[in-house]
């Protein structure tokens, strides 16, 4: 990755700092200051040197920067390493948080949890916000590899511009940006960007979507990516509507709860049955998320007055009630 001279200041164009400047503040809810810094994940690839770019023109001296080492190639050193010089030559501080990604599970799954977990811990109590690089055709992307699996609204929603990371922020302030013009932004600067093997490698789900959105002029990014941001309006009111059936339908009381389906549509019935057994794993100090794909049967369970189980916790239809609490240990034969 070479730049211009350090006596450049890599001007970028005036109209494209300024929306960067009003995408941002939309989200975080006021310019980043000395007193309310920006953290930015810069990986060295396009979109994350023009989310670098961006934001150093849009809130000088109010900007820093890390680059995650996954431990998963060689190259990987070296591309913080040139992260970090261009960092130096803007005037931004920069730190290379490594760790290592689980050997069991899905590699990009596990990936994405540990930089999402080392950004957090790096930002907490050096920033109020942690920006990423995501944009359009991620969501693009995104929206087509979860069409496949079959997903439901939440999981073709768009990915929330703005969310909690811990005590922090997370924000996504391009995601109405396209690659090309993050691209030409970047090349227009005189960097030339890491390529990360992986996006064009056939293993990877994404890798294989995105060689298809290249390949097929009847499925626009822009288009996939706006039915993507409509599921994300419609989870929204989902999710809102949830949270008040069940402040008015749940009880919770010893670790138990008590669950009123009546008259519910199948899909808030099937969020209140998860919300439920998030509850009763945390009031027994067990994460409130997991990985079991069992909800649908016990939905249907529940739905015919029977008793299911899922992820520790058991549930059973008493008098038209739902009923949660923590399963009884298995015996041991």
């Amino acid at each position: 990755m070479q730049a211009r001279s350090a006596s450049d200041r890599l001007t970028l164009d005036r109209d494209q700092v300024e929306r960067f400047r009003r995408d941002c503040v939309a989200l975080t809810g006021a310019a980043p200051s000395l007193d309310n810094v920006l953290a930015l994940a810069v990986s060295g690839g396009p979109d994350s040197l023009a989310l670098l770019l961006l934001a150093h023109a849009a809130f000088p001296g109010a900007v820093i920067a890390a680059t995650v080492d996954h431990g998963l190639r060689p190259e990987a050193v070296e591309e913080a390493a040139l992260v970090r010089r261009l960092c130096n030559q803007l005037d931004v501080p920069h730190e290379t948080l490594a760790g290592t990604v689980p050997a069991a599970g899905n590699l990009q799954q596990g990936a994405r949890a540990l930089r999402y977990a080392l950004l957090a811990d790096w930002a907490m109590g050096r920033a109020a916000w942690v920006a990423t690089a995501h944009q359009q055709d991620d969501v693009a992307e995104t929206f087509l590899m979860r069409a496949r699996r079959g997903a439901g609204a939440g999981g073709l929603a768009a990915m929330a511009a703005a969310r909690p990371l811990g005590p922090i922020q997370l924000i996504r302030p391009l995601l109405g940006w396209t690659r090309a013009e993050l691209e030409a932004l970047v090349e227009g600067a005189g960097i030339a960007p890491v390529r990360d093997p992986s996006n064009q490698d056939p293993r990877f789900d994404r890798a294989r979507i995105r060689a298809l959105l290249a390949e097929a002029g009847d499925l626009p990014a822009d288009r996939l990516a706006a039915a993507a941001r409509n599921l994300r309006d419609a989870e929204d009111a989902l999710a809102w509507i949830a949270d008040r059936e069940w402040q008015a339908r749940a009880v919770v009381a010893g670790g138990k709860v008590a669950l009123d389906p009546a008259g519910l549509p199948r899909e808030l019935r099937r969020r209140l049955a998860e919300r439920a057994v998030a509850t009763v794993r945390e009031a027994h100090g067990l994460s409130p998320e997991w990985r079991e794909t069992g909800l649908e049967p016990l939905l249907a369970a529940l739905d015919s007055g029977g008793t299911g189980t899922l992820a520790e916790v058991i549930g059973r239809t008493k008098a038209a009630i739902w009923r949660f609490e923590l399963a009884p240990p298995r015996r041991s034969h």
